[in-house]
């Protein structure tokens, strides 16, 4: 229902640049808390509010900006990367910031041979695969969601449904990658998707994006792992707190301005 009644809908990084870009100067942020203080990183001057200020992201807390500064002293010439899903304050300690579907372009073009990639693991070993000439010191973080799917759980789908193709996010494991025929960000996969042929999906990730797919292709069946993959902080968010929150303009988003402004420079 939050999705029906958005203007926008898409991952993180796109809504901050159309929160960044759009003529509104108050932003509701229905996901989780790095998505709107990304926003808010990008745009000061506009009033970011999160309707549930205690919808956080696991993945994104796994990443301290303790450890990040001690792992940057005993690596001074290496370039941090950190994903997008991280605190304002672990963004403020790196070089640049990405996303799924940006990460590989990114890392290609620095002349750095040393990357320090946080905090997602998953998705740090995925870029390495396509980047073998850089050495990588991965974070030891990841999505609980995405790193609880087993291997045994993606063959029984596949020996059950003659035909269907595996799609999977790259915050999954390995060994869920290497049995996927299709790896990508929220938006890839729904591209991927909405241009194949094929009529059966395995959808390896939050199933949030499932509404998305069922919209564009209602003639096609699609899957997921033990038949439910939720992120319980992504679905905190309800009509009745988007409506208070607008109400009563409140959990707005404030962030320190020297912390934003070393956060906007990996982040912009």
């Amino acid at each position: 229902e939050i999705q029906e009644i958005a203007d926008y809908v898409g991952d993180s990084y796109y809504l901050s640049k159309i929160a960044k870009d759009c003529e509104e100067n108050i932003i509701v942020f229905c996901g989780v808390k790095f998505m709107a203080e990304s926003a808010k990183i990008l745009s000061p001057e506009k009033t970011v509010i999160l309707p549930v200020m205690e919808a956080g992201c696991v993945m994104a807390d796994m990443a301290t900006e303790e450890g990040l500064a001690k792992l940057k002293e005993e690596h001074p010439n290496a370039k941090v990367v950190c994903y997008i899903n991280s605190s304002t304050e672990v963004k403020a300690l790196s070089d640049v910031c990405c996303t799924s579907s940006n990460a590989e372009n990114i890392i290609n073009n620095l002349e750095e041979k040393e990357i320090i990639f946080l905090p997602d693991r998953n998705l740090g070993s995925y870029i390495q695969e396509k980047t073998p000439d850089k050495k990588f010191i991965l974070w030891n973080g990841f999505c609980i969601v995405h790193e609880a799917i087993q291997k045994e759980e993606i063959l029984r789908l596949k020996s059950e449904h003659e035909g269907i193709l595996t799609v999977a996010h790259p915050e999954c494991s390995k060994e869920i990658r290497d049995i996927s025929d299709f790896i990508g960000s929220t938006s890839e996969i729904i591209n991927f998707v909405n241009n194949s042929s094929n009529k059966k999906f395995i959808i390896i990730t939050e199933e949030g994006v499932l509404h998305q797919l069922r919209k564009n292709g209602e003639e096609k069946e699609f899957y997921i792992p033990y038949g439910k993959m939720v992120c319980r902080n992504m679905k905190m968010t309800t009509l009745k707190d988007l409506y208070e929150s607008l109400l009563n303009m409140e959990n707005k988003i404030e962030i320190d301005e020297d912390l934003r402004l070393k956060a906007y420079d990996s982040l912009k």
